[in-house]
């Protein structure tokens, strides 16, 4: 059966860390959607289905976060919010994500956060008190309501978080070993010529 993925994609999202993401997921089998999140106020789609990410790299939109609650978390097996400090500040503060991150993670989905987008995980009040990890920059957010870690990916339960651009891969393809098995995580990253000094 195949497994779905919805990457939350906002305003000023880490480019790196979302179309990595994205990218390998869909090489391990994964379906996966990006799923456009609005700040406040704005219209629920963005113009012309594209947003403009942190280093103003334009990314395309499949969906919108209206949609995705229509649909339901029966929809989708993993949640991912990137980082970028404005697309992470928009995702992690909206209200809708925020439910279906707690709804996602209280079911033992993997919900995946990496950045500044583990900032959703304190919102959403999940996962406290176990580990965890992002970014340098908002470590001090983070540290007193979990056993903050300085790895470059940190798994507990289904939450799994990762720290920046230079660790996207590493976190994308744990990502795929949880959803999809450590075989097919193996096979897709011998082709991309990517090693262990790389992760």
């Amino acid at each position: 059966m195949t497994k779905t993925a919805a990457v939350f994609l906002a305003e000023g999202t880490e480019e790196m860390e979302f179309s990595i993401t994205y990218d390998i997921l869909v090489r391990g089998g994964v379906k996966a959607q990006s799923v456009y999140v609005p700040a406040e106020g704005a219209p629920a789609s963005p113009p012309n289905g594209m947003v403009t990410a942190s280093r103003g790299v334009k990314l395309g939109v499949d969906t919108t976060l209206a949609d995705l609650e229509k649909e339901g978390l029966a929809t989708v097996d993993a949640l991912i919010v990137p980082g970028g400090v404005g697309g992470a500040n928009t995702i992690s503060k909206n209200p809708s994500v925020l439910r279906l991150l707690k709804g996602a993670y209280e079911q033992g989905k993997i919900v995946g956060m990496i950045c500044a987008g583990s900032l959703a995980a304190l919102e959403a009040q999940i996962g406290v008190n176990k580990a965890i990890t992002s970014h340098p920059s908002v470590k001090e957010k983070l540290s007193s309501s979990f056993q903050y870690q300085e790895s470059n990916v940190v798994v507990a339960g289904p939450l799994i978080t990762s720290r920046g651009p230079g660790t996207t891969f590493a976190f994308a393809l744990t990502l795929v070993e949880k959803l999809m098995g450590a075989q097919v995580c193996q096979e897709i990253t011998a082709p991309m010529m990517l090693s262990q000094e790389h992760l």
